[in-house]
């Protein structure tokens, strides 16, 4: 059986159904590629661009696509001008005027290659104007053209766009998979992991499945905040199993986040943690998305009873409405530690 897709790691069923549908050349013209930010959404396109236009595809024993030959080549560095790839740049929405050039561009057919391969980049935050200027041009583009349209969510689509293309949704990767990929190809990665081992875990578990998130967060600044977010929930936990003296509670509450933003992102890395807590109380075999050490969840979780951590989670998700209805942020913190007990 052809190897599908070598550089893609897990979502090997993902990989398989592709493999099938370009050798059997029922490939649709249009796809949505759903998933996480940094799950693979653009080494995913970047692959299937370069298994269409792959000189060895047809080769037996070849993997799809080769990687070597001069297309696959000049593809996934990105210098093929038969991928165009389309975005909203700085802009909140990606609007009518990008879908306009594509409507003009598609009628120019291919420089190089058979097909001609259009990643729509943040395709959910197109606008309504936008989407319905796109449905012609999606249902009956030219023969070489392929739409690929990422998103973390195709919900935001108009179902008129989303019947016009099938999904393909990326899976988390097991932690065991990433660090293996890491170890692989990043000496970065390596060299943290002797040297640091604890803060390549806190890596390992805060990108949730996510490649793309785990090599970004090998960078030293970008890691900072979020393997602060994450001690600073581990912190709020054991505050609230041990009801510490007041002194740590207020060294604790005054350095939170005083930013409505920043502490939002805090609380719900603190909800996060606290869902595994619940998990880790009704069964040892729960997937986690906080904790890499389920022993360290199961010690903490065994600190509480469900009603208790049922409650934080309550008070936790409040504070997060508050905030999202503007409310005052040191209010916000106020009654947050007063209802969980920090403060009495």
């Amino acid at each position: 059986m052809k190897q599908a897709f070598p550089n893609i790691v897990a979502n090997r069923a993902l990989c398989q159904r592709l493999r099938d549908e370009l050798l059997s050349k029922t490939l649709s013209h249009a796809y949505i590629i759903e998933g996480a930010v940094g799950s693979g959404k653009h080494t995913l396109a970047f692959q299937i661009a370069a298994a269409l236009a792959c000189e060895k595809k047809d080769a037996d024993g070849v993997p799809l696509p080769c990687g070597t030959c001069p297309s696959c080549r000049k593809i996934l560095g990105g210098f093929s001008t038969d991928v165009i790839v389309k975005g909203r740049e700085d802009k909140a929405t990606l609007g009518v005027d990008v879908i306009r050039d594509v409507r003009t561009d598609v009628y120019i057919p291919p420089n190089d290659n058979e097909h001609k391969v259009y990643l729509i980049e943040d395709a959910h935050l197109m606008t309504q104007q936008a989407q319905n200027a796109f449905l012609l041009t999606l249902e009956e583009p030219p023969p070489y053209v392929v739409f690929l349209l990422l998103c973390q969510s195709a919900s935001p689509l108009l179902e008129t766009v989303r019947s016009r293309a099938a999904t393909l949704r990326t899976e988390p990767v097991p932690t065991a998979e990433i660090d293996a990929h890491l170890c692989r190809v990043n000496p970065e990665a390596s060299a943290l992991k002797a040297s640091d081992e604890k803060e390549y875990s806190e890596i390992l578990a805060a990108a949730n499945g996510c490649i793309g998130q785990a090599i970004s967060l090998l960078d030293a600044k970008r890691r900072k905040p979020i393997i602060t977010r994450r001690r600073t929930a581990r912190e709020f936990v054991n505050l609230c199993a041990a009801r510490k003296s007041s002194t740590a509670t207020m060294r604790f509450l005054n350095g939170l986040p005083q930013k409505r933003d920043e502490l939002s992102e805090q609380l719900s890395v603190t909800l996060v943690c606290l869902r595994d807590l619940l998990l880790c109380k009704q069964t040892e075999q729960a997937p986690l998305c906080f904790f890499a050490d389920r022993d360290e969840a199961c010690t903490l979780a065994y600190g509480f009873t469900t009603p208790a951590l049922l409650s934080l989670c309550d008070r936790v998700s409040q504070a997060l409405d508050q905030l999202q209805r503007n409310a005052n942020v040191r209010l916000v913190i106020t009654m947050l530690a007063t209802q969980t007990g920090l403060l009495s």
